[in-house]
């Protein structure tokens, strides 16, 4: 019996009872990969299913090996090693050209998911250091820099502690996230306790060394929302970071922002408020008109006031 499977982007072709997919699209004029000749020793002629997973034939004692060493998905398989049992497949190759055997076969990525990408649901968290530039205007470049790795060895140490992953730093703020190896509750209630954290630490050190030594104090603009992300990795810089991009971390960036005007040091979204299992007391509960979203955006205040306030006390819904 002949049955089809879809190569996305590509074309479909037929493939025949005994045909793995591999020799289906090599049969059809398709540059599959296949570096091993086809032999389950190698991983380069990997498709990703996306549709039709039970239409394959169950992995292969070869592909289970490879699988369990690489860590795949579910949704990897090995087209040498898998054959089709009925109509709806569609796969995609992981493999089109040597820029991709080198992302996929030659690079040193430990873990193939991030290469390859995922959606997570995950707690994004922003923070941005409040009255950086008076301070840098007024200092050594040395004196400078010194303070900026103190601060931001702060931040570290905090979001570590409760096992969130800084993803890029950019000036004097960054960007984390939380979820990795938890779930989405488990990432809210430790994004807040991270940034609770920072607050206090922020407040000693303030207390105990800038203030002596500087004559000046910091403080900082935290924002906190949950939602599913696209993770993975681009593997354009010498260190691989990981990349986390959607809709949601937006909105976080957005939400740190907003904290001057709402003359509040943290600020989180209504929704991942509700996923707290202890919420910390909420000073109030206000609307933002943020861009891109079509309503006001119910957010909790849950920080403290800034010392100074610069900025005019502004109506419930605000734009950001």
């Amino acid at each position: 019996m002949t049955h089809h499977v879809n190569f996305k982007g590509e074309k479909a072709v037929p493939v025949e009872e005994r045909q793995t997919i591999l020799q289906a699209s090599l049969a059809a004029g398709i540059p599959h990969y296949h570096a091993c000749g086809g032999k389950g020793q190698c991983t380069t002629c990997r498709v990703l299913v996306l549709e039709g997973q039970e239409k394959l034939t169950p992995p292969t004692v070869l592909e289970q090996a490879i699988k369990k060493v690489k860590k795949f998905p579910d949704n990897v398989r090995l087209a040498c090693q898998s054959r089709v049992n009925g109509e709806g497949v569609a796969v995609q190759r992981l493999i089109r050209d040597e820029i991709d055997r080198f992302i996929f076969v030659d690079d040193t990525e430990d873990s193939f998911t991030t290469v390859m990408g995922e959606s997570r649901k995950l707690a994004l968290f922003f923070i941005d250091i409040r009255d950086f530039t008076p301070f840098v205007e007024r200092s050594l470049p040395f004196d400078v820099i010194h303070i900026m790795r103190r601060i931001f060895a702060l931040f570290k140490n905090a979001i570590t502690q409760y096992d969130g992953e800084i993803i890029d730093t950019a000036g004097d703020g960054l960007y984390a996230v939380f979820g990795l190896n938890s779930r989405i509750k488990q990432a809210a209630n430790s994004a807040v306790l991270a940034g609770l954290k920072i607050l206090s630490d922020l407040r000693i050190f303030n207390n105990t060394y800038m203030r002596p030594y500087f004559n000046h104090t910091f403080e900082v603009g935290i924002g906190v929302h949950v939602g599913k992300v696209v993770v993975g990795n681009v593997g354009i810089g010498l260190s691989h970071n990981l990349t986390v991009m959607g809709f949601p971390v937006n909105i976080a960036a957005r939400l740190q922002a907003a904290t001057k005007e709402l003359n509040n040091s943290f600020v989180i979204s209504a929704v991942a408020y509700r996923l707290l299992k202890n919420p910390p007391y909420s000073v109030g509960c206000n609307y933002l008109n943020l861009k891109g979203v079509s309503t006001p955006y119910e957010v909790r205040l849950i920080g403290k006031p800034y010392e100074i306030k610069d900025t005019p006390v502004l109506p419930e819904t605000r734009q950001v």
